[in-house]
Order: structure tokens, then C-alpha cells, then sequence
């Protein structure tokens, strides 16, 4: 049965992914991003919160009920535990969605973003990765100038996650994100021509 072209997109955090996905999507291609499914999964309302007051308690939540995301990231990145336990509550869940999502999408091909791709079991379900790369200094300059956080946070929330060379070693195809916005659309281009003509393939040559 023929379905849309997967590829995943992933890369560190403050690489730019978002800035490439937004740019996929302005070509037309279906965007599914893992980050607004995960904001989705502890929306008021919804049966992770329960778990997630069980395991942390009241201190992670705002007067009005909701998560407080600032202070459950501050939580988890500063302990692995903490962050392996939030993690085993929201994977299952965010990677339902996000299959559930990819089985409905229309379309040559689909980006599913996946920030933490390389140990992800949603790797099995894309047909090609690629990776938004950048030097870490670079990610820690943009992390700062978006978040209000130390660098010694910064440093420890890049520490948390795959390193550069592991993202690159998953990598079938790579975007650099050093240099202007120019560069980048130029690149996205290309890519996109790229998949459009694989996904006129039978899955099994892409």
C-alpha cells in the first residue's frame, strides 16, 4: 500500500528546526511536529497531568491547574531521574499521536519532527532522517538569547540530549543552520525537489 514519503527531522535544541519545518510547511508539505503534540498530551483535561501531579506533585503546576513548564524543566534537567520518569509517562503517548497523525497524512511526503530522534522508537516509522545541524556554540547563543535560563542550563539541557555526532551518525540527509536565513531557505528548497522525487518511488526504494 502506497503512503506519504516520511522524513524525519531532528536536530539539537535551538538548531533551527522549527525555522526549517515552518519552511517545509510554506511548500506544502504535511508537518507533524512531536513538541506540539507534547504541549497537546498535558493540555488541561488531559490523564497525563494526573500522572504527571502523582509522580512530581503540586510544585510543577500553576495556581490554575496547569503544568508549569518552566519549573518541570528546570526539574528534569537538572536530574536524570526526574527527566527518565516524565519520559517514560509522555513518550507512549506522544508517539501514539504521532503515528496516529502520519497514518492520516495526505500529501508526497510528510516531516515528522522529532527533536530526540536518535533514541527514539520513532525512528522505525520515517523512511529517511534529516538532521538540522549547527555547532554547539551556537545552539547555547540562541538558547540563551530565546530562554531565560543560565548557560550552565543550557549546557546541561545539550548534555541531556543525543550529541551532535550521534545525530549525525542517523543522518541520511543534513541541513547547516550557521549562516543566514537565505542559506537555509536555499537548502529546504532543494530538499524539497529532493523528496518530491522520491516519494514517486515504491516504498521499499526509498
Amino acid at each position: 500500500m502506497s503512503r506519504p514519503l516520511r522524513i524525519g527531522l531532528t536536530g539539537g535544541i535551538a538548531s533551527g528546526k522549527t525555522a526549517v519545518s515552518d519552511r517545509f510547511a510554506e511548500l506544502g508539505a504535511t508537518v507533524i511536529d512531536t513538541d506540539v503534540i507534547a504541549r497537546q498530551v498535558v493540555a488541561s483535561g488531559q490523564p497525563a497531568l494526573a500522572e504527571i501531579r502523582a509522580a512530581f506533585g503540586d510544585d510543577v503546576f500553576n495556581d490554575d491547574g496547569a503544568l508549569d513548564r518552566g519549573a518541570m524543566r528546570q526539574l528534569v534537567f537538572a536530574d536524570d531521574a526526574s527527566r527518565k520518569q516524565l519520559e517514560a509517562i509522555l513518550h507512549p503517548k506522544i508517539q501514539a499521536e504521532t503515528l496516529r497523525q502520519a497514518r492520516a497524512a495526505v500529501g508526497p511526503y510528510t516531516i515528522v519532527v522529532v527533536p530526540l530522534l536518535a533514541g527514539s522508537p520513532l525512528r522505525e516509522h520515517v523512511d529517511r532522517v534529516l538532521v538540522v545541524d549547527c555547532d554547539e556554540e551556537t545552539q547555547i547563543r540562541r538558547l540563551l538569547a530565546r530562554d531565560d535560563g543560565s548557560e550552565e542550563q543550557a549546557r546541561r539541557i545539550l548534555a541531556a540530549q543525543a550529541s551532535r555526532d550521534e545525530r549525525l551518525a542517523i543522518a541520511d540527509d543534513v541541513i547547516e543552520n550557521n549562516a543566514s536565513l537565505a542559506a537555509l531557505d536555499e537548502q529546504v528548497s532543494a530538499f524539497h525537489d529532493r523528496y518530491l522525487a522520491l516519494a514517486n518511488l515504491p516504498v521499499s526504494q526509498r
